[in-house]
């Protein structure tokens, strides 16, 4: 199946680098690129493509109402947010907008493409180093966070409570099972119920509702 990509970046050279490197794959296929959120969000419209690459700050709209409007439209696009993690402040807002992951931009190319096959397959990427460092920022950075609830997680279980917090920071299914001394089959079970019960789209929205639930606590 040939994933169909719109690249979003206000800087030409980003772009082009993408585009190339993704001619040399016949499994993905640029169908347009955007300079500015609004032209992603229209030509997610004409388009329909399978995955867009979003860059967050670009002129007028930016990538986080972009992703936000092209999320909560008909269309089944996801986004893979492309930034500069260390400079951007603004990962955390572009995932509750509906992002389904995030690269950096000094990543190897291969693994952005790898990133983007990942996320039209349906599923969430999102580093388990980053995570930690994106929810440590929001922790030192009060004033950019979502208020939390601090209440318990109401429908789940003791255990699903236990392994919805090891995803919260950043751990993946193998480390789940060793932690909690179960089957990775069991450890997928315990996150696939989470995400019917909590109603969230992917492993990211899991990561936001742990941190907001007060499940995630890291050292400042």
């Amino acid at each position: 199946m040939t994933v169909r990509v719109v690249l979003a970046d206000d800087q030409p050279l980003v772009r082009s680098g993408l585009r190339v490197i993704m001619a040399d794959h016949p499994d993905l296929e640029v169908v347009g690129e955007a300079a500015t959120g609004a032209e992603a969000v229209q030509l997610v419209r004409d388009t329909g493509p399978d995955v867009v690459v979003m860059d967050i700050r670009m002129p007028g709209m930016d990538g986080i109402e972009a992703t936000r409007l092209i999320t909560a439209g008909p269309a089944t696009t996801r986004v893979l947010v492309l930034t500069t993690f260390d400079e951007d402040d603004h990962v955390y807002g572009a995932l509750r907008a509906g992002a389904s992951g995030f690269v950096v931009k000094d990543m190897a190319l291969d693994d952005i493409l790898a990133a983007i096959r990942v996320v039209a397959a349906g599923d969430a990427l999102i580093a388990p180093g980053v995570t930690r460092r994106l929810i440590a920022d929001f922790i030192g950075h009060p004033a950019a966070a979502p208020e939390r609830s601090l209440r318990p997680v109401e429908g789940i279980t003791q255990r699903e409570q236990e392994v919805l917090a090891l995803v919260g920071r950043g751990r993946s299914n193998t480390e789940i099972a060793e932690d909690l001394f179960i089957t990775v089959a069991t450890a997928k079970s315990h996150v696939s119920r989470l995400l019917t019960k909590l109603n969230a789209r992917d492993r990211v929205q899991l990561v936001i509702t742990a941190y907001e639930m007060g499940l995630v606590t890291l050292p400042r």
